[in-house]
């Protein structure tokens, strides 16, 4: 089976540690959660729906192809004490230019209420802070979605109001670099 060792993946992947948490490329292996995550309607419900393990496997070369053409994407959340993938998380840019990168996280429901999105979104806007001359991280909300509105409190991220995103009204907040302290 061809696949890229994890040192070479880290070259065009930063790692980012937290405490509890690593924030890294995806491997093929991931595939498996992945698939059960975004196949769960529950887990689903709020990150575009239902995919089968075909569309899993299309958001995991998503979430890697982007750092190649953006020098931004989505990382695999790996919680260091079980080498477990617990969830991902993005610091990504979409296909229009904008001033700002978007934050974006989803958790395995079995670990949901564990902070695991809240430590993980912090360290990836610090990254994009850090790594990007940028005015402000964005992440896009279902106001339906309580526990997502609930990490972006506890990011001290502000509400902005309601966009259109893909035809769908959704909820923008913001945190300003100023604001972040970077």
């Amino acid at each position: 089976m061809l696949a890229p060792s994890d040192d070479l993946v880290a070259l065009l992947v930063p790692r980012v540690a937290t405490p509890r948490l690593l924030l890294r490329g995806f491997r093929k292996g991931d595939l498996d959660v992945l698939a059960a995550s975004f196949g769960d309607p529950e887990s689903a419900q709020f990150v575009g729906g239902v995919v089968d393990r075909r569309g899993a496997w299309r958001l995991l070369a998503i979430g890697v192809g982007l750092w190649t053409l953006t020098g931004t994407g989505w990382w695999a959340v790996e919680e260091v004490a079980t080498g477990e993938l617990v969830g991902t998380v993005g610091a990504f840019v979409r296909e229009t230019p904008s001033e700002w990168i978007e934050l974006g996280w989803t958790v395995v429901r079995s670990r949901w209420g564990q902070g695991i999105a809240s430590e993980a979104a912090r360290a990836a806007a610090s990254f994009a802070f850090e790594r990007h001359a940028i005015p402000r991280v964005v992440a896009h909300i279902d106001a339906r979605n309580i526990a997502s509105v609930r990490v972006s409190e506890h990011l001290g991220m502000q509400y902005e109001g309601e966009v259109d995103l893909y035809d769908q009204p959704t909820g923008r907040y913001s945190l300003a670099r100023s604001a972040h302290g970077a």
